[in-house]
């Protein structure tokens, strides 16, 4: 059995990937308020295995997310990515009629910003967790009737909610890409090495003239594919910046000796993982 810490509660999206990417195995939710939360219960139990979201197609890089895994020591064993769709629901006796709040984490809000704009006498709520919006409404009905939530519908059905509409999303092209991490010393049973085919990096740069432009330029000559660059500013130096970075090849012999051409142009570079894009 594998024991996956995730941020939310059963039925959450972090619910959902981590049953797919695990399809077949038996797991364990450790489920967690925050992330921060995550990554802490990995580090005390080192057999557990982490799985957070760390970039949306509309929301966006989950910015705070990449600097737990810098700091965290754990090592990305692999990655997936979840069609992400919203349903609205509430209570079985409630309807569009007595709906006058809807629950939500702020992103999946966001995320069905143009259906609630379609409904405008229902105000909206943030919350931690869509999935725990749902939980809360259904285990609290005496004092929640009126209240909707916006939630997965696999969320919606284990609580027993009622699906008022499904799929509000307003791009149906959302997806989630998620990371699983674990310990440096459990990665190895994880993910076969000779298998992988992606990495992300993290380094910073002398603040210098054309420094990052050398860094592209020896990874495109080892024919190193740059699929994500995402910068954050380190704090208290100005002007100076970590650079995480993402990767893609097919000879595992000649990223290695792209990484050997790149260390002595960076500062403090860190592969936080290598493992197989699916």
């Amino acid at each position: 059995m594998k024991r996956i810490a995730i941020q939310g509660r059963i039925g959450s999206f972090h619910d959902i990937a981590a049953h797919q990417y695990f399809e077949g195995e038996q797991l364990q939710l450790v489920c967690c308020d925050t992330f921060e939360e995550v990554f802490d219960n990995v580090k005390r139990d080192p057999t557990m295995i982490a799985m957070t979201a760390i970039e949306n197609t509309i929301a966006g890089s989950l910015l705070h997310n990449y600097e737990l895994l810098r700091d965290s020591g754990l090592t990305v064993v692999g990655e997936h990515k979840l069609h992400i769709s919203h349903c609205i629901c509430c209570l079985p006796d409630d309807d569009w009629e007595t709906i006058q709040e809807v629950h939500s984490h702020p992103v999946a809000l966001m995320q069905c910003r143009n259906f609630l704009a379609g409904h405008p006498s229902i105000k909206a709520v943030e919350s931690d967790d869509t999935a725990g919006s749902a939980q809360y409404i259904s285990e609290n009905s005496y004092k929640c009737q009126g209240w909707a939530a916006i939630c997965s519908s696999t969320a919606a059905r284990l609580y027993g909610m009622k699906v008022l509409e499904d799929h509000i999303e307003d791009n149906k092209h959302n997806y989630t890409r998620f990371l699983v991490s674990s310990t440096p010393m459990k990665a190895d049973f994880l993910r076969p090495l000779e298998k992988t085919n992606k990495s992300s990096l993290v380094f910073s740069l002398p603040h210098e003239e054309g420094s990052l432009s050398q860094v592209l330029s020896i990874l495109t000559f080892y024919k190193i594919n740059l699929t994500k660059i995402q910068s954050l500013p380190i704090i208290g130096h100005e002007w100076e910046y970590l650079f995480y970075v993402d990767v893609t090849y097919d000879n595992l012999t000649r990223y290695r000796q792209s990484i050997d051409a790149i260390i002595p142009l960076t500062k403090e570079l860190k592969i936080l993982g290598e493992y197989e894009s699916k």
